[in-house]
């Protein structure tokens, strides 16, 4: 997510949404040979895309574990364990809607349908420098071990690493994503299967948006049972942050205005709050992870006829309540950062990982916004927890 202010016509979603229609149109008017050349484009960026995978892994989780020994503590600790279980929580109910709600799409019969694309007579192969699961073990062996051995060299290396790889990421990856999309999208329009399908597509965006929001009712409604206090004091002051999150897309961009928000309401403590808001900007992603699990059965069903199992959309949404705090700092990040587990889990192929690519980035800016106002209901729940409610706090 760009700090930097920037028109819409410059924004990345503006671009992607480009993207998209210039690959359609591609995909409705090239013949065999160019769809063959635009088809291994799309294989070589994909490749690509997945030998940055493990670097954001290491570059992003590593000195994430690292940091949180600045702030050691119980309301770290509580505060931490609240954000995992809300990200969990808001993946496990988007993961139940699905199982109801999908079926009734009409969408199981779009795998059979389509124009094959001939194989491509090129192919540059790019592996990735270890796979996933490797990545994401050593990431965390080296975090702890890091706190472990207190070594101030390899702290100050990790976090050189994460500006080199979030550098890697907004200037190498997110500037081909837009091509990366379009040869994607062409490739799905000149299949066939793709314009049958946008109607599910704008039906499943809007189920998402609804979902963020009974999730945010149930956040804020936690909050006001832990703290005795109406949770309406708190979250009548949030809409300026949200639709700043809307507008930049951005959780580090919108801290500034959801702390000013924030410090309007009078029950929360001020030393929790100040305290919870930013951390939460980095560890909480209800909304996004919420978003990422619909889609990612949405997906599944229309390009590989089925739902994921159970038992691996359970593995899943566990291990992205941890990948998702690597995700801030990177546009569309949720997704960019769980990319791994969306190959190596759910097993899905190059034309998948960018239709879930390009359907989470046409609405990130309301699961940035889900996540950003959810930070408040998180800070009045600790706030209630420690009893520091102000007019009745006693001091934990």
């Amino acid at each position: 997510m760009e700090k930097k202010k920037q028109g819409f016509f410059h924004s990345l979603l503006f671009k992607l949404f480009v993207a998209i229609l210039i690959g359609i149109f591609l995909g409705k008017v090239v013949n065999e040979s160019l769809i063959q050349l635009i088809d291994a484009v799309k294989q070589i960026i994909g490749d690509f895309i997945g030998y940055i995978v493990p670097l954001i892994i290491l570059g992003f989780i590593t000195p994430s574990i690292v940091s949180l020994k600045e702030s050691a503590g119980k309301i770290l600790s509580v505060t931490l364990i609240i954000c995992y279980l809300s990200s969990v929580g808001a993946a496990l109910f988007s993961f139940l809607a699905g199982r109801a709600l999908i079926p009734s799409l009409h969408i199981q019969s779009a795998v059979a349908e389509g124009v094959k694309i001939p194989e491509s007579v090129f192919k540059l192969e790019i592996a990735p420098i270890m796979p996933v699961m490797t990545a994401l073990v050593t990431a965390i062996l080296f975090g702890v071990a890091v706190i472990w051995t207190n070594s101030k060299t390899w702290e100050n290396l990790l976090k050189e690493l994460n500006n080199i790889v979030l550098t890697i990421v907004e200037k190498v990856v997110i500037a081909i994503l837009p091509v990366y999309i379009a040869v994607s999208f062409a490739g799905l329009s000149y299949e066939g299967v793709l314009l049958s399908q946008f109607p599910i597509f704008i039906k499943v965006i809007l189920l998402v948006l609804a979902g963020h929001f009974i999730w945010m009712t149930l956040l804020y409604s936690l909050g006001g049972l832990f703290s005795k206090t109406s949770p309406k004091e708190v979250f009548k002051y949030y809409p300026p942050a949200y639709m700043t999150a809307v507008g930049t897309m951005s959780s580090a961009a919108t801290v500034p205005v959801a702390l000013k928000c924030a410090r309007k309401s009078k029950v929360l403590d001020p030393k929790i709050r100040d305290f919870v808001i930013p951390l939460c900007s980095n560890t909480h992603l209800c909304g996004s992870v919420l978003t990422e699990t619909f889609f990612v059965m949405v997906v599944s069903k229309i390009l590989y006829g089925q739902i994921p199992p159970t038992n691996s959309m359970i593995l899943f949404i566990l291990l992205l309540g941890i990948f998702a705090i690597a995700a801030p700092g990177v546009p569309g990040g949720t997704v960019v950062a769980s990319l791994g587990l969306i190959t190596s889990v759910l097993h899905f192929d190059n034309t998948g990982t960018a239709l879930i690519l390009s359907i989470f980035a046409l609405q990130d800016s309301f699961g940035t916004a889900c996540n950003i106002t959810g930070d408040g209901a998180i800070a009045l729940m600790v706030t209630g927890i420690f009893n520091r409610v102000p007019g009745r706090s006693k001091e934990a």
